[in-house]
């Protein structure tokens, strides 16, 4: 039997910073929206054991070992309910690797919704999210999916109505950058300075409410920017042809370095899409919309 998971990215339309606490992490005011770009995550039994192959969108990136989140889960999974991770997982890979859209993330909830299926193990939803938290920041979302504000360090959640489709374009960078190497790079910047304790935007999420882009990109924010500019400059450039060719919004998503910019139609999207290839600045461009859901199990096979 095999199990395949349907797992989308993520798109961070606010993403406020606080100041580092004294175990290394950051409290945020994170909202997220899931976007349709996806992974697929198949497990099967393994007479082998646990392993892990990939194919697809910068599959050459991926570690197949056991620092991989979609890894981690099943063996976190296995742990919980006292049985042998003893599965193949297969990641169909769509999501851009290093890019601040939580591909990572999004395999590892992938992987433990689809070993929580094939094994039977019946799960809650609280058990599920409380193992996303041990796995990352990003994963509780990646389960979640739809669109919501993520406090603590982005792991507590607050799911959030949405009231219409937004259109993005996301223009995937020629290198990759480290989340933790932009973190560093915010704290490095702060120094000295106030920052102050992270809260939502209301304007956003009145916005994310009513289905309004217009209102929406004018609350977008993201405080990882400056620090993602700061390690990668030629950004800058790219968000300025995003802008100049009519996005009502540009911004680097998440900790970069990715960047994403909300259109307001198919024709709008169609032509941003359209300058940043031609600017020559990005490596691949993918226009979705969003929220859609979370993890889903697209099907079983016997």
């Amino acid at each position: 039997m095999s199990v395949t998971v349907r797992v989308p990215a993520k798109v961070n339309v606010q993403l406020a910073v606080g100041a580092a606490r004294p175990d290394g992490f950051h409290d945020l005011a994170n909202v997220f929206l899931a976007v349709g770009l996806y992974d697929e995550v198949t497990v099967t039994p393994s007479p082998e054991g646990l392993r892990i192959t990939c194919a697809g969108t910068d599959a050459g990136q991926v570690p197949l070992d056991r620092t991989n989140l979609a890894a981690r889960a099943a063996l976190a999974l296995a742990e919980r309910y006292g049985r042998s991770p003893d599965v193949h997982i297969h990641i169909a890979k769509d999501i851009p690797v290093a890019g601040g859209m939580a591909g990572g993330s999004a395999d590892g909830a992938g992987a433990l919704v689809a070993c929580d299926a094939l094994w039977g193990t019946n799960a809650s939803r609280d058990e599920l999210l409380d193992i996303c938290a041990e796995l990352g920041s990003d994963v509780p979302f990646s389960l979640v999916g739809g669109a919501a504000l993520g406090t603590g360090r982005g792991e507590k959640l607050q799911e959030l109505v949405v009231g219409g489709t937004f259109r993005w374009v996301f223009a995937m960078a020629h290198r990759g950058l480290s989340t933790p190497a932009v973190f560093r790079e915010f704290d490095r910047l702060g120094e000295g300075t106030d920052i102050p304790e992270p809260v939502a935007s209301e304007e956003l999420l009145d916005a994310l409410a009513k289905g309004d882009a217009d209102a929406l990109a004018a609350a977008v924010s993201n405080d990882l920017q400056p620090p993602a500019l700061s390690l990668f400059p030629e950004l800058a450039g790219t968000l300025a042809t995003g802008r100049a060719a009519g996005a009502l919004a540009a911004l680097v998503s998440g900790s970069g370095p990715t960047t994403a910019f909300l259109v307001r139609d198919e024709e709008a999207a169609a032509g941003v899409a359209d300058a940043l290839r031609a600017s020559g600045a990005c490596r691949a461009v993918r226009v979705a919309a969003g929220p859609v859901p979370g993890a889903v199990v697209l099907g079983r096979v016997s």
